[in-house]
Formats: C-alpha cells, structure tokens, sequence
C-alpha cells in the first residue's frame, strides 16, 4: 500500500542557483548537499518545504511543459507571493481559464524549466465546485 508522497527530484543545472530558488523564494530549508560525495547519480542537495521532501539533482534541466508542481498557499498571503516571484525576476505563465470558487494560481517557472503553481484552493474546494457544474448552479 502506498502511504503517501516520499519526495519529489528536479534535476537542475547549478545546484547554487536552484539552493537561492528554493531558500530565498520558497522559504524551503536545506537538510542535506552532498558536496562532492557520490551517493547518488549527481551532487544533490534536500530541503524540506513544509513537510514534503525536495531533492535537487546536477543535470539537464528538461524542456518546458505544462507539467508542474503546485504548492497551496492562504488566499490572503497571494498577492505577497505575487510580489516575490516578481521580485525573483522570475517568469511568470498566464493561468488557465477559472470558474469562481476554484481559487487562484500563480504559474511560475524556475531557472531550470519547471514549473509551480502556487494554489490557493484544496482538493475538497474544487470537487465541491465542479459537482455544482459549470454554471454554479448545482448542474452536473
């Protein structure tokens, strides 16, 4: 039985830049950087980002998709996280199209391709609005 998320590796090409990123951006905490130790296929670096465990590895960073990563965050703190990934000089994506009670999302890619959302609704809030159908009025 699977018991939950063990954690997630990105592969980047400057471990220095992806640890700024991660740290300075995100607020993540560095646990572990492998230095030149092998353990691995690549020097790697861990942080924690809440509870759930980041790896970043040295390599290829991959092309661009619309495959990403989506981190919730308060309603009330999105226009703060607005302002820093603007700040970061980061590249932000346009949204898809929302229908009201979905929450809101910021689209952003790091240096090396991948892309994160910073979501502020849950997985109980979205089902409720989609059985209400895409009117909002209780439609199916």
């Amino acid at each position: 039985m699977i018991r939950g998320l063990s954690h997630i590796t990105l592969m980047v090409t400057d471990l220095d830049r992806a640890r700024a990123f991660f740290e300075d951006v995100l607020g993540a905490r560095e646990v572990y950087a492998s230095g030149e130790q092998g353990f691995s296929i690549a020097k790697e670096i861990f942080f924690l980002l809440g509870d759930t465990w980041f790896a970043v590895m040295e390599g290829e960073a991959p092309p661009r998709s619309y495959q990403h990563i989506a981190l919730q965050i308060d309603e009330a703190d999105y226009e703060s996280w607005l302002a820093r990934i603007n700040q970061a000089g980061l590249e932000i994506r346009p949204g898809r199209d929302r229908v009201p009670g979905e929450g809101r999302s910021i689209y952003f890619y790091d240096h090396d391709n991948h892309l994160f959302e910073l979501h502020t609704g849950n997985l109980a809030e979205r089902l409720e609005r989609y059985r209400e159908g895409p009117g909002g009025h209780g439609e199916s």
